[in-house]
């Protein structure tokens, strides 16, 4: 997987099964013997070594053209060679291309694997390949994955089995638990018998009484809230082993997961059926998801189920997550493991001095007391956003760590920055034209499903909607609305996000201002999963005759100085949302204005979002 490429800089990951001496770097006709310190190699376990090779050198890659790269090592030449279906039409290696000019970005975000709807990365896949046959000047800069690279809380029981399988056959690390029913990792059964069953019999209960105005008798409720959560992941070896089920083709041939398993309940029987149909689905496309990734430098940002659902939501919720040993191991897990998947490739310098050390003394010495510390050092890590010197400007938030907690109510929903991290972002756009920012929940949604949102916090039940919005919180809807109307700000921002599992775009302008900029609120979800089908076209059409560009109820909003004109969907009269997988692609001017925003869907059909009327 190609990750961070500019002018000067080469980054790329892989997974080998075993450990590579003197590897050498050949981009286009130039050879790099790689010293120790641009090779950073992770013992995963004893048949799972992850490398992160990133070489910085002035005028490295030149933009605008295909420079093919090879990998070699002592005693096995190219490493590449021979990979299934990796390279496009007839070349014998991978190639990098990257514009620092962003005339063209794909976007998206949650991919489910056993979600019935098509993986929106395969048609991806396909139309690159067309582009590059065609003309390569169209292709993308680079591919944005929003959030919800994976579902730690959300596993198939055919999946969960096959992280069992993978768990073994690689030698991923085992670890022992504080605070859970059973000593450690080895104890944990991938039989049929404990499918669908985790949270009853393994995740952990707060231990004090759940005090809202809805349920004040409800006790020892779950931790972690997700309501699909029978699978959920706990150790850190299940979530490696997912990550590579999620990426990767390789391992699934060497796996064996019947159609049928006995010691299921009849519903549990229907229900893995189902999932092992889909899931055979996804695995038919990996090789062309991988075939995509080794050819677009590629750049992610967690959202909450890279981590569990509702992650930092409430104070409350931390309290009851961080304050109990097993939950904060389980969370700390599925940090290390989007560090090492995600994370490191984005932009690797942030991490080397308080991170990788302490990754390093973990993995080649895994003991509970250099994970905790590495966990501790992640929970408090700041530096998770990015930015990406191209033009338009690239700002990746992170929505989900520097939290602007409730002053009023420790059960109400934190803003998704704090003032700090908001006064951070402002000082990143001052002086700038043009900019992208990627925000993994929409800075302007569906205002009638922030309503139903406001309603369920009022009753104290947030936890029960996912009522995390930027209008959630009083504070920081208000220091963003002011970075919007600050007149030193962007004249063209482009706001791109997911997590919501249905797409549509917004163009927006400040009300009673002549010079206002111009705002287009870009929303791309899911990859792989969708809204449920019932539900969606009613939301949309309540959301019309409620909200609708001239409804006088968006006086009576935070946002009654903005003015929101919803884009529709291959030009549909009635129609703003679209509930279906795809992956968003976005077309930009020179001066940074959006001139296509489309939704690539598996059959390679494309939802074109028009421009409002001028009215």
């Amino acid at each position: 997987m190609l990750r961070h490429c500019d002018t000067s800089h080469f980054t790329l990951w892989f997974v080998s099964r075993e450990p590579l001496t003197e590897l050498q770097l050949v981009l286009g006709e130039q050879s790099y013997g790689l010293a120790e310190e641009e090779v950073h190699c992770i013992p995963l376990g004893k048949h799972a070594f992850q490398y992160l090779i990133s070489l910085s050198r002035p005028h490295l890659l030149t933009p605008n053209s295909s420079i093919f790269y090879r990998v070699s090592a002592k005693g096995i030449g190219d490493i590449f060679n021979g990979v299934n279906g990796l390279h496009y039409s007839g070349a014998d290696s991978p190639h990098v291309y990257f514009c620092t000019e962003l005339k063209q970005v794909w976007h998206g975000s949650c991919r489910n694997p056993h979600h019935h709807s098509e993986d929106a990365l395969v048609a991806a896949d396909t139309k690159l390949a067309q582009l590059i046959d065609g003309d390569p000047q169209q292709r993308p800069a680079l591919l944005m994955l929003s959030g919800d690279q994976v579902y730690v809380d959300d596993v198939a029981g055919p999946m969960l089995c096959a992280i069992g399988q993978v768990i073994e056959k690689l030698g991923l690390h085992h670890e022992t638990f504080s605070g859970a029913n059973i000593s450690g990792s080895e104890s944990i059964s991938y039989q049929a018998d404990s499918l669908y069953l985790r949270h009853k019999t393994l995740l952990p209960r707060t231990e004090y009484s759940a005090k809202t105005a809805l349920w004040r008798w409800y006790v020892n409720h779950p931790i972690f809230t997700s309501s699909i959560a029978e699978n959920h992941l706990v150790s850190l070896s299940e979530m490696i082993a997912q990550y590579l089920l999620t990426w990767s083709p390789e391992l699934w041939e060497l796996l064996d997961l019947p159609k049928d398993v006995d010691g299921l309940s009849l519903a549990n029987k229907l229900r893995w059926q189902k999932e092992w149909q889909n899931l055979l689905a996804f695995k038919a496309g990996l090789t062309q998801v991988r075939r995509l990734m080794a050819h677009i430098p590629v750049y992610m940002m967690f959202d909450d189920h890279d981590i569990t659902d509702d992650w930092n939501l409430t104070t409350k919720w931390e309290q009851a997550a961080y304050g109990h040993a097993f939950s904060k191991r389980i969370i700390g897990n599925a940090l290390i493991a989007y560090t090492l998947f995600q994370g490191l490739g984005n932009a690797p310098r942030k991490f080397n001095a308080e991170v990788r050390p302490k990754l390093d003394a973990f993995f080649n010495r895994p003991e509970p007391n250099t994970q905790d510390a590495l966990i501790d050092i992640l929970l408090t890590f700041e530096q998770w956003h990015y930015t990406l010197d191209t033009s338009p400007k690239l700002v990746v938030l992170d929505t989900r760590t520097r939290r602007w907690r409730s002053e009023s109510n420790l059960a109400k929903p934190s803003g998704l920055m704090d003032w700090e991290a908001l006064m951070d972002l402002q000082q990143a756009l001052l002086g700038q034209s043009k900019v992208i920012i990627v925000s993994p929940a929409p800075m302007f949604g569906v205002k009638v499903i922030e309503a139903v949102q406001r309603m369920a916090t009022l009753i104290g039940a947030s936890l029960l909607v996912d009522a995390e919005n930027w209008m959630a919180h009083p504070g920081a809807a208000n220091a963003l609305l002011s970075i919007f109307m600050h007149r030193k700000t962007p004249e063209q921002f482009v706001i791109l996000s997911g997590d919501v599992h249905y797409s549509f775009a917004y163009d927006i302008n400040i009300r009673f201002r002549r010079s206002s900029p111009n705002i287009y609120q870009i929303t791309c979800s899911g990859i792989k999963n969708q809204f449920p089908e019932k539900l969606l076209p009613l939301f949309d059409k309540l959301n019309g005759w409620l909200y609708g560009h001239f409804s006088p109820l968006n006086l009576f909003t935070k946002r009654k100085r903005m003015s929101l004109r919803g884009r529709r969907p291959n030009g549909e009269r009635s129609k703003r949302l679209v509930n279906r997988s795809g992956i968003g692609i976005l077309v930009l001017a020179d001066n940074g204005e959006p001139t296509k925003i489309a939704v690539l869907h598996g059959d390679m059909s494309e939802t074109r979002f028009e421009p409002p009327r001028q009215e």
